[in-house]
């Protein structure tokens, strides 16, 4: 597996880049303790986990150094003062150049980790896309992805209910769009945030690795 490259530290955060295949926290089982902040601790020793990226998806992970740090970080994704981007390879080719999903999620309990859309029980989720490029003669859409909220799976949800699932995805994706590509083609390439002591914004990117 690639190894996990530091992409921005200073004395109060660590931006990494995160390889597809790899947890961002340790699973269940000794067998999932291979994860990025077990190995970024052994290069940065105070480093604190702030948020999470699926084990599928690759790009841009933050983490604060410290307890102040990482309770200043986690606030700000909160308090959504983080802007996030992604980029994704999705199946089929959307008639509108941009849009958004509003649709609530929810843990799908009887299949988890999955989740779903549920009007009534689920909890408020707003994804912005837009059009980066369409290939016509594969069938496929190269999308920009804003998640305003940040549940989880939201992206890998929102755009398979909208019938544009991301390829790769082995819970969402019909089968022939999950064996369209050998990993699942979501990446997170930027991430803007306010520094969690001197307020100014970091901006951290990370060009799409498909």
């Amino acid at each position: 597996m690639d190894e996990l490259r530091i992409l921005y530290c200073d004395e109060a955060l660590v931006a990494v880049d995160k390889p597809a295949g790899l947890l961002s926290v340790p699973g269940r089982g000794p067998d999932k303790a291979d994860c990025a902040i077990a190995r970024l601790q052994q290069r940065v020793a105070d480093a604190l986990v702030v948020h999470r990226l699926d084990m599928g998806t690759s790009g841009i992970l933050v983490f604060g150094r410290g307890p102040a740090a990482q309770r200043a970080l986690s606030r700000a994704f909160e308090q959504r003062l983080s802007d996030k981007r992604y980029e994704a390879w999705v199946a089929g080719l959307p008639e509108a150049d941009a849009g958004e999903v509003a649709l609530p999620l929810r843990a799908d309990w009887p299949r988890r980790p999955r989740q779903m859309v549920d009007a009534q029980l689920g909890r408020p989720a707003l994804t912005r896309w837009q059009v980066l490029a369409r290939d016509a003669a594969g069938g496929r859409s190269r999308l920009a992805l804003m998640p305003v909220t940040g549940r989880s799976h939201q992206l890998r949800v929102h755009l398979a209910a909208i019938g544009h699932p991301i390829l790769g995805d082995e819970l969402y994706a019909p089968p022939a769009d999950h064996a369209a590509a050998p990993r699942l083609l979501l990446h997170a390439c930027r991430l803007a945030l306010p520094h969690p002591v001197s307020g100014a914004t970091i901006v951290v990117e990370s060009p799409a690795p498909f």
